[in-house]
């Protein structure tokens, strides 16, 4: 199989170095293809001297969903079978393309995506990237011994799909910008296309973010609540695709945001809460198209 890792940066170039440098130790190897969201901090210089990375630089910042969406079509337009994909503070384990390929090969390509295990530095669960789980998992008990759990949602800290997948499914919504955008994609080709996507427990990596806070606008802080918008806006476009089940769990999860910010944030309430009842609106009215790539 002949598989290639997007990785997309953005102004992380001490991340980006390590990231690569776990990509060079994987037991099966596999090329490089990196999206530059146009950084200023030296990347392109560093770049120039690594004659094993496929570099792309994008012109001008497309956020983490323009990036990988340009990743992803350059990877299937060059031909490749498979392609893995993650932000460049992701360090995945020596065998974790390897595990991703066994369970490939265990499946016979009968699956929409696989998911890597996502721990934090402290070898933790990594919060922010916690996957979802099919309610009815235990349909596909006979794989749990094989490491594989039935899922319905994943994020772009390390996710395997082959190429016709992504041919059949389109690529991730651009104009997402960032935060949802692999939801998004995940729950398009596990809840909307109904393909058996899985978590693969045996392939791992960390997330060397930050802080292993999760996300929750109640409590960040105030220089993060921008993002807010993209989310609460795009999970809007999201839930909607969804039928009335969509529609009620996005009215909920919006209604409990509210309580939360009444009752859990120390500063900046009515901010908050005009970021999450604006965003909302500005959703309602965001229909962004799926592109796909040229067939």
């Amino acid at each position: 199989m002949k598989a290639v890792a997007v990785v997309v940066t953005y102004n992380r170039l001490s991340m980006l170095q390590q990231c690569v440098a776990h990509l060079r130790l994987q037991t099966v190897p596999c090329d490089i293809l990196l999206v530059d969201n146009a950084s200023s901090d030296g990347t392109d210089e560093w770049v120039s001297t690594q004659p094993d990375i496929d570099y792309y630089n994008t012109g001008a910042n497309l956020g983490g969903a323009g990036g990988f969406n340009l990743g992803m079509r350059i990877a299937v337009d060059r031909g490749y079978d498979a392609v893995w994909v993650m932000d460049d503070d992701c360090f995945p384990e020596k065998t974790a393309l390897e595990e991703l390929e066994k369970a490939d090969n265990l499946l016979g390509g009968n699956y929409g995506w696989l998911a890597s295990v996502v721990l934090w530095t402290d070898g933790k669960e990594c919060r922010m990237n916690r996957p979802k789980l099919r309610k009815d998992y235990y349909t596909k008990m006979e794989l749990l011994p094989h490491g594989l759990i039935f899922a319905e949602q994943a994020t772009f800290v390390s996710l395997f799909l082959r190429a016709s997948t992504i041919r059949k499914a389109g690529l991730p919504i651009k104009e997402f910008f960032i935060w949802g955008d692999d939801i998004e994609f995940t729950r398009r080709i596990a809840v909307r296309m109904g393909k058996p996507c899985y978590i693969a427990t045996q392939s791992v990596v960390v997330h060397a973010m930050k802080e292993n806070s999760g996300s929750n606008i109640a409590t960040d802080s105030v220089e993060r609540l921008e993002r807010y918008k993209y989310a609460f806006r795009n999970e809007n476009y999201l839930y909607r695709k969804e039928s009335i089940k969509g529609i009620i769990y996005y009215t909920a999860k919006r209604g409990k945001n509210a309580l939360e910010i009444i009752r859990f944030s120390k500063n900046n309430r009515a901010k908050r809460m005009w970021v999450l009842v604006s965003s909302v609106i500005k959703g309602l009215f965001f229909s962004p198209r799926v592109e796909y790539v040229s067939r």
